[in-house]
């Protein structure tokens, strides 16, 4: 690493950023398209620059010009947009569940199942390949290979559902993109967790990083020795004996980070195949009870987390912005067959 920075790469829910770091303050100035050249493994001038123009680069929280001279003490942020290279995105007809549109952002509720943005194993059939044709629907005269840059400004997982917001400007992009970064957006996630809580509400803070051996798996580290800070703060909605309906409101948006931290304190996810909720985590297993979850399991065949709430400033007007969606119908079903569950449970 070279000495004059300190830069942490991104993990995050926040999709474009790509490392932040503070100059040392022995650095001598140097125009920042040189300075980055320099530091960025595969980087171009070129690429730099384009970078620059599209605001994509942020000192001291405010965009540059590309003859910006870098100084000691400087806050830089990068953020990473190869996901936003459109002349590659093929726009396909797939229908979106579309709750709020403007001129300079849209609001969807994702389904289950619906990749964020195309990646290894997942060339096309995404929510950008959903939006490039949308928006050429709007806009048939644009050339596809020059479809303005526009898209996501966070993600969340495939199997979880909820509300997303993207970008149809590259100022809009920015101004957004800024607010996940700054840790300014609101998020309330509702799930369906193992096991029953002895406080009604609390707080998780603890590093979230990729798993040590097992690259495809995120874990917790709370001495902080890896990964990057996560705060989640947690509340109890509605108790089932063996699991609870929980909300968490994320403070930060770590890759996969309700899930890595509900099971760090012991309460993993329903049917979360990737952190130990596919099996019966609480409960005495008899043949009736084990019939009852694996029936649940075929009800609601994905980790229980849906992203209910979405509020952000709106980059243009300035309005404070919230939205609300409902959850989806197997979350629904699952929570009632839990309800009853308990009801029954409870009243012998």
């Amino acid at each position: 690493m070279d000495h004059n920075l300190e830069i942490e790469s991104s993990e995050s829910e926040e999709l474009f950023e790509r490392l932040s770091f503070t100059i040392d303050k022995g650095q001598e100035p140097l125009r920042i398209d040189k300075f980055l050249m320099a530091r960025i493994e595969g980087a171009t001038r070129n690429k730099i620059q384009q970078a620059i123009e599209n605001e994509w680069v942020i000192v001291n929280d405010k965009p540059i010009k590309n003859n910006y001279k870098v100084k000691g003490g400087d806050k830089v942020v990068v953020f990473d947009t190869h996901n936003q290279e459109t002349s590659d995105i093929i726009p396909q007809d797939i229908p979106l569940d579309i709750i709020y549109e403007d001129d300079y952002l849209f609001v969807i509720n994702k389904p289950v199942g619906m990749v964020a943005h195309p990646g290894s194993g997942n060339p096309d059939q995404t929510l950008i390949n959903a939006a490039a044709f949308h928006l050429k629907k709007q806009h048939p005269e644009i050339d596809d290979n020059l479809l303005p840059r526009y898209g996501l400004v966070h993600r969340i997982d495939k199997n979880t559902s909820g509300l997303m917001v993207m970008a149809k400007t590259k100022n809009a992009m920015s101004d957004l993109a800024k607010q996940f970064f700054d840790h300014t957006v609101h998020r309330r996630y509702v799930a369906l967790v193992w096991g029953d809580f002895e406080e009604e509400q609390g707080t998780v803070v603890a590093h979230v990083g990729r798993h040590q051996r097992f690259r495809k798996l995120f874990t917790a580290y709370p001495e902080g020795e890896y990964g990057k800070d996560a705060i989640t703060h947690y509340k109890v909605l509605e108790k089932f004996n063996y699991v609870t309906l929980v909300e968490c409101r994320l403070e930060t948006g770590r890759t996969h980070q309700i899930r890595v931290h509900m099971q760090y304190i012991g309460h993993p996810l329903f049917n979360d195949d990737f952190y130990g909720g596919d099996r019966i985590v609480k409960g005495t297993v008899y043949t009736k009870y084990k019939q009852f979850v694996d029936n649940c399991f075929t009800i609601c065949q994905r980790q229980a987390l849906h992203a209910k709430e979405l509020g952000f400033i709106h980059p243009v007007t300035k309005e404070k912005m919230i939205f609300d969606s409902e959850m989806p119908t197997d979350m629904q079903q699952l929570i009632e067959k839990w309800r009853k569950y308990s009801q029954f449970k409870n009243d012998q």
